[in-house]
């Protein structure tokens, strides 16, 4: 447990929430948050990364800081591990069956989906009428998200994925320079390019892009990985992930204190 907090019980004012996940040594949320409380004034809050190699050390957590803790983001590779633990997920859409926030009210652990939300706020502006087939990149949680989105859009897409199985189409190895012309939306939902390891990138037929594609990198940092390098050299359209975070940490602050 964090050192700062191990008394954090005691202070009845301080409000803490918390990011849960493995590993989090380049996290988003507790780097976005510790600004946004200074920004706004907020010295009654704190902000705590819990990188915990089991979900079931969870409980512990929940048990250490009792009294002060309000809400919790969950990043991988929890999201969909976590919902035996919770007390009520009927605010999560059936589709998706992942959890990235929790709300805190009386121990009771109530979760939520904002990822969804995140990726379609972010996602729209730079969509065009022409883009009406995707490729997602990846079939972990955050695609769930992705695949949700899309089919709310009225985009058909079709998933990629290491090996088949029943929600993919492709294995890399299966796409072609057509196949890629066909889909005009791809969506990277992997961690490939990911710092420090920004030297990684999607396998798929880079030659098959044009200035008609829109690719989307649900990886923000590096700020543009080689995946969207290569579409850019071929015209394409892109965007990381940063604002998707950026919406999906506020819609969780809308949840944790509403």
């Amino acid at each position: 447990m964090p050192e700062a907090f191990h008394n954090a019980d005691d202070d009845k004012a301080t409000k803490l929430y918390g990011l849960i996940g493995y590993p989090l040594t380049h996290s988003f949320s507790k780097k976005y948050f510790e600004e946004k409380f200074e920004r706004e004034g907020l010295t009654n809050c704190r902000f705590e990364n819990f990188a915990v190699k089991s979900i079931y050390e969870l409980k512990d957590i929940l048990q250490n800081y009792q009294a002060v803790l309000k809400g919790m983001a969950v990043t991988i590779p929890y999201k969909q591990l976590v919902l035996r633990h919770l007390n009520s997920f009927t605010q999560i859409p059936a589709e998706i069956r992942a959890c990235n926030c929790i709300k805190i009210v009386d121990g009771k652990l109530i979760g939520f989906n904002t990822d969804w939300i995140g990726f379609e706020k972010s996602f729209l502006p730079l969509l065009s009428p022409h883009h009406k087939k995707a490729l997602i990149l990846g079939n972990g949680g955050a695609a769930i998200a992705v695949c949700f989105v899309l089919k709310k859009l009225g985009i058909t897409y079709e998933i990629v994925s290491r090996r088949i199985h029943d929600g993919s189409t492709f294995t890399y190895t299966d796409l072609t320079e057509n196949i890629i012309k066909e889909h005009a939306v791809i969506i990277n939902t992997t961690p490939l390019g990911t710092f420090p390891d920004n030297v990684t990138f999607p396998p798929i037929p880079y030659e098959g892009i044009t200035k008609e594609h829109y690719l989307f990198d649900l990886v923000y940092n590096p700020e543009k990985t080689l995946f969207l390098q290569k579409g850019e050299e071929q015209g394409a359209t892109i965007k990381n992930g940063a604002d998707m975070l950026a919406i999906q940490a506020e819609e969780n602050w809308k949840i944790w204190n509403s």
